[in-house]
């Protein structure tokens, strides 16, 4: 996710953009309290535009006010995900088969890099699954339509709450790159059909590594 410019904002703002950004990162976790003054501490901030930023995360439905508790970072149902994965599917197999029409050669060695790194960070998960948001960002960008990568930035806010990520272990990030090749070749082939299917048979795979981690 793209960060605002620091400097084009309220202190509010700034609260805002670096709370999103640990949470993004994993120092915030669904089921997490938010203290005022300790995230204010944490983020080197002071309490009025940390308060600021809670409220606005809360109208975002990020996190939600619990009695005797305080703010907590939402926590999804299993429901929650399967509706969540089911709207991730349409929009990335869409994305992959109008990549497959519009992606530039450069646009697909893009992609066979950003791949292979995420192959070589098997063993930093963050990291890993880091670039595999660069990765499905970039066929967003290659698909060249603004309406599509806008109803995919509408699910952004959700997939924070997803928790930690499932690419965990070498044998998942395994998976999860010889999918992504698939998928590249297909789009670098102009294959609508196969790269839309591709794509639908990779995320159907992560909704079920995703449930079987929330039921262990």
């Amino acid at each position: 996710m793209t960060q605002p410019d620091p400097s084009d904002m309220s202190q509010g703002g700034i609260a805002f953009a670096k709370l999103m950004a640990a949470i993004e990162a994993g120092d915030f976790q669904p089921g997490d309290r938010l203290r005022e003054v300790e995230v204010a501490d944490r983020l080197g901030l002071s309490r009025t535009p940390i308060r600021e930023a809670l409220r606005r995360l809360e109208a975002e439905n990020i996190i939600e006010h619990r009695p005797r508790i305080g703010a907590v970072i939402r926590t999804l149902s299993r429901t929650e995900v399967v509706e969540l994965y089911e709207m991730r599917l349409v929009l990335e197999r869409t994305a992959a088969q109008m990549a497959a029409k519009h992606a530039m050669p450069a646009e697909v060695d893009a992609l066979v890099t950003i791949n292979d790194q995420i192959a070589q960070a098997v063993d930093t998960p963050s990291k890993a699954a880091a670039i595999n948001q660069q990765f499905h960002r970039a066929i967003y960008l290659a698909a060249r339509n603004r309406f599509l990568l806008e109803s995919a930035r509408g699910l952004n806010n959700a997939l924070l709450l997803l928790g930690p990520t499932t690419l965990a272990d070498a044998a998942r990030i395994k998976t999860v790159v010889a999918q992504h090749t698939h998928i590249i070749t297909a789009i670098g082939a102009g294959d609508i059909e196969d790269a839309g299917a591709a794509a639908e048979a990779h995320l159907e795979t992560s909704l079920r590594h995703r449930l079987s981690v929330m039921t262990s």
